[in-house]
């Protein structure tokens, strides 16, 4: 998913907040979708398949390498699998279910799926794939509408701290003084002030998909964990964006746009934070933009409930009307073996989302242990649909924290939440 590998970073850093629209559109108003979509069962069509797979694809070296996989699925099927590209997977699925013509296979980024699922534009096939339950429980989580496991994820990422380890040293610190409690990230925050004046301690993206993750840390969430009832105005996340508070007003964090930055990586490459938190897509960027800078990853400081991330993923949407469903189910079967995911990561930088190729990958990239480590208590997105423009209210909410009132603004998106939940 990396081509440029930058444009990977940006677009999996900001994805909730920018894939709102057509399909959100199209599923609150009811212009594309059947609510009974996933009810009227196509006839199926038995032995050899042309199956049509749509991809959310950042570049050559993930189309390239999922159509190899294709074609070697297709060599033992007998069937095919024509990959594409979309330019705007949103927007060409929201066409596409418009006109009664969705792609077989399809990617859905788990900010979308609740929208896709709750109107019956997904086959919830995921429990005939073999061993579902080695995909990490949180994934499973994230692709679970009304208790039932719709599509299997195909990979996934998280957040950790990134270090940059010249200006660390340059402070006089050692891995020792690495935080992993929040009192400590503060304290370590102050040292980097006094001793490189120069740079920011952390800078840490303007929305929920980054500091959020402190309010995970603090015991709360936005939604409930089925997805049903809000849970924003809670004493934890008042906890969670008046810690994230204090540190902007202290200029001990920033935004990435206070320091002439688009994104955490972009500061952090550019020297203007000495810390940053950050997919593993930081990766890809720095080898491409900023191959000089040293820097390491480590998991999230513990919050006063313990460890806390964030988790992207997407999984392998089938449609309901496609008349090509278990063929699709064994193309899905084949992507996601755990020697296929590890072919995958090695060729565009992915974690694999089953738990048995954890050990593999760790071995390939321990540089990249901390985010997969993480997998076990990562909070996915929002699980409910039409919370689009919810969600993008809080993030203009969250650009106004440093002079903000938490409680405030979590009332008002607990009152949002609530009444697009329809409760």
């Amino acid at each position: 998913m990396k081509q440029p590998i930058k444009q990977h970073g940006l677009r999996t850093a900001a994805l909730a907040a920018l894939a709102a629209g057509t399909l959100a559109t199209s599923a609150a108003c009811g212009s594309g979708f059947d609510d009974s979509a996933g009810q009227s069962s196509a006839p199926q069509s038995s032995g050899p398949a042309s199956l049509q797979v749509l991809i959310g694809s950042s570049g050559d070296a993930e189309t390239n390498a999922l159509r190899a996989a294709a074609q070697t699925w297709s060599a033992s099927s007998g069937s095919t699998a024509t990959i594409t590209p979309a330019q705007d997977l949103t927007q060409q699925l929201g066409q596409a279910f418009a006109g009664s013509n969705p792609p077989d296979v399809f990617y859905v980024d788990a900010a979308r799926f609740a929208d896709y699922a709750s109107v019956g534009a997904l086959e919830p096939y995921a429990d005939k794939i073999s061993d579902a339950a080695d995909f990490y429980p949180g994934l499973r989580e994230t692709f679970t509408h009304d208790g039932t496991f719709y599509c299997v994820p195909k990979d996934f990422s998280t957040l950790a701290l990134i270090v940059n380890d010249d200006l660390w040293k340059k402070a006089g610190l050692t891995d020792a003084d690495v935080p992993t409690t929040w009192e400590q990230l503060t304290a370590v925050s102050k040292t980097l002030k006094e001793k490189v004046p120069d740079v920011t301690p952390l800078v840490i993206g303007d929305t929920r998909d980054r500091v959020g993750a402190f309010m995970v840390e603090a015991g709360g969430w936005i939604v409930s964990p089925d997805g049903k009832q809000a849970t924003a105005d809670t004493p934890e996340n008042v906890a969670g964006l008046s810690y994230v508070q204090g540190l902007l007003k202290e200029k001990l964090a920033q935004f990435p746009k206070q320091v002439d930055a688009g994104w955490g990586g972009e500061a952090f490459g550019k020297a203007k934070a000495v810390m940053t938190i950050e997919g593993n897509w930081i990766k890809g960027a720095m080898k491409a933009d900023y191959p000089d800078v040293k820097y390491s990853a480590h998991e999230l400081p513990a919050g006063p409930k313990g460890k806390g991330t964030l988790s992207f993923t997407t999984c392998w949407g089938i449609a309901a009307k496609s008349k090509h469903k278990e063929q699709a189910i064994a193309f899905v079967e084949a992507m996601t073996k755990a020697d296929q995911q590890m072919a995958f990561a090695k060729a565009f930088g992915v974690m694999p989302s089953r738990q048995s190729a954890k050990d593999a990958f760790t071995q390939a990239f321990p540089e990249d242990a901390p985010f997969v480590d993480s997998a076990e208590y990562a909070q996915g997105p929002v699980n409910a649909p039409k919370m689009d423009s919810v969600l993008a209210d809080f993030d203009t909410a969250i650009q106004q924290l440093p002079a903000g009132d938490p409680k405030k603004i979590l009332a008002n998106l607990q009152k949002n939440t609530q009444a697009a939940l329809g409760n």
